[in-house]
């Protein structure tokens, strides 16, 4: 490592240096002697598996973590990062994984916290207000000031995120998983930021799991795995099977294997089913019907915010719906509390993981038994059997590859996102489900989690179980369903063949240019 510094001294001078880091928590050597070196105008992406130390090293720049070892330089002098406050100062800027956001503020309030512009302790939000409109038209960043957090797409939040750095006139940007919660059409503009940013010589660090991505937008790639640096590469000339070899150790299958199958029975009947928005007097959802049979992998593809969100709530009891009839192995459940669903059959990997897949404060095995704790396996006469609890989650832990630097004891919040992710999918699918609900199942996931997963999903399909995926991943989309059903503006639009249809096509049912003489509106009387 010292002599890969001696042969960088020749290269101009760096804007950020992080060098020989070390950042240790209880069990886990999150970051081991790490050597990270940015260039001025560049997209320096960063690499690796869950919880191989990504965020970890991002959080120890931008002042969340202070490290045990290693140092961190800008332009060549050594600079101390405390809190964010410090790295504010520095001109760094990240958005986070997870968004920071009042969800109960506005966007405009959201973006001037902790800076807010005011006279004699009076706060005047005229001037914050230009300086945040101008910004959002000059980098493409459309937002509405006035906008509740609460009330706006992941996609918004995350210009809310870019427009806070931008506030600040941070130059350096740190982007943690920014594509994790986007759809296509949004990556695309984000990617397009992100080359504006450097033209105007702005430093970008992008932590991805996208490989794609990466050879998009990235001039050079620093890799780590398990915590240690496994070396930089110039993306340009550097394999997208190179770079996930580095990443994982091995050779990483890309294509979903998997058989032809002729579907059983129906286990899933969706009848005209209708769901009330909460944001306006429309229905989010109208009139849908469809069913999933065994054997099948069913997936409701679309741009996200129409509809898709709703109807997974109301399919498995987190919402209830206005209209309409929901069947699960002959039992209508169209008003089942959500116990009664999981009883029958169902299973739910949930888009949002800290919302509705996990409590954060609990420990990893409390989580793991979350839909089950109530079963003999694990209770007698009302008290749990810790012992079986241990030994049943030291088992996921093991077959799903769940990273935690104190296995089952390890508090859920303290894991990294894709873990967290994994933990959910071992504990929906480890329940033996008729039914497995798999909304944006490998968000987050590295290429070998992405891989195992797939393989899960597969498999529940080829134990003649039904699967009804949700996935704004085109390639997910196309590669692993057996049937494609895509919703536009809360409506089934289009079901198509993954063998005969393009994306081409796909993406003019999504965007609404297109739709099916079957399921075509119907015309009131």
């Amino acid at each position: 490592m010292a002599e890969e510094i001696k042969a960088n001294a020749t290269e101009p001078e760096y804007v950020i240096e992080m060098l020989n880091i070390t950042k240790e928590f209880p069990g886990i050597k999150a970051n081991d002697d790490i050597t990270l070196q940015l260039k001025k105008g560049e997209i320096h992406a960063l690499l690796g598996e869950n919880g191989a130390g990504k965020s970890t090293l991002m959080s120890v720049l931008f002042g969340l973590y202070q490290p045990e070892k290693g140092c961190i330089k800008k332009n060549g002098e050594v600079v101390k990062i405390n809190n964010p406050n410090d790295a504010n100062a520095l001109n760094i800027g990240m958005v986070h994984q997870h968004f920071k956001l009042v969800e109960c503020f506005s966007v405009l309030d959201n973006i001037i916290l902790g800076v807010e512009p005011n006279t004699a302790g009076f706060l005047k939000k005229k001037d914050a207000r230009e300086k945040v409109v101008a910004l959002s038209q000059k980098y493409g960043l459309q937002v509405d000031p006035d906008a509740m957090i609460e009330d706006i797409s992941v996609g918004m939040q995350q210009r809310t995120e870019i427009l806070k750095m931008l506030y600040r006139d941070n130059d350096i940007l740190i982007f943690d998983e920014p594509t994790a919660v986007l759809t296509p059409q949004e990556i695309d503009e984000l990617m397009d930021i992100m080359r504006g940013f450097k033209a105007e010589g702005k430093s970008i660090l992008f932590i991805t799991h996208k490989l794609a991505e990466i050879k998009a937008v990235a001039d050079r790639c620093t890799v780590l795995r398990k915590g240690k640096y496994m070396g930089t590469v110039d993306v340009a000339t550097t394999s997208v099977e190179e770079m996930s070899r580095l990443m994982v150790g091995r050779n990483v299958n890309f294509k979903v294997d998997k058989e032809d199958r002729e579907p059983g029975e129906v286990v899933l009947e969706v009848e005209n089913v209708t769901v009330p928005s909460k944001i306006h007097k429309n229905n989010a959802v109208t009139d849908v019907s469809f069913n999933v049979r065994r054997g099948e992998i069913v997936c409701l593809a679309g741009i996200e915010g129409n509809g898709q969100t709703q109807f997974v709530h109301a399919l498995t009891g987190l919402d209830s719906l206005s209209g309409g009839k929901i069947t699960l192995c002959g039992h209508n459940i169209t008003k089942a509390p959500i116990r009664q669903r999981s009883k029958d059959g169902m299973s739910h990997i949930p888009e949002d993981r800290h919302k509705h897949g996990l409590v954060l404060d609990y420990t990893l095995e409390e989580n793991l038994v979350l839909q089950r704790y109530w079963q003999p396996e694990f209770q007698k006469n009302g008290f749990i059997k810790f012992g079986a609890v241990r030994e049943y989650a030291e088992r996921l832990i093991g077959e799903y590859d769940i990273r935690s630097g104190q296995g089952p004891i390890t508090t859920a919040r303290s894991m990294s996102g894709g873990n967290q992710q994994k933990a959910i999918v071992a504990r929906e699918i480890d329940k033996g489900p008729e039914l497995l609900v798999a909304v944006q199942p490998t968000r987050g996931l590295d290429v070998g989690a992405i891989e195992y997963i797939h393989k899960q999903i597969v498999a529940q399909r080829d134990q003649n179980k039904a699967v009804l995926l949700v996935s704004l991943e085109l390639d997910e989309v196309m590669n692993l369903s057996d049937r494609i059903l895509v919703m536009y503006e809360g409506e089934i639009v289009g079901e198509f063949d993954p063998k005969t249809v393009s994306v081409e096509e796909l993406g003019l049912y999504m965007a609404g240019a297109k739709r099916q003489e079957k399921y075509s509106r119907r015309v009131e009387a």
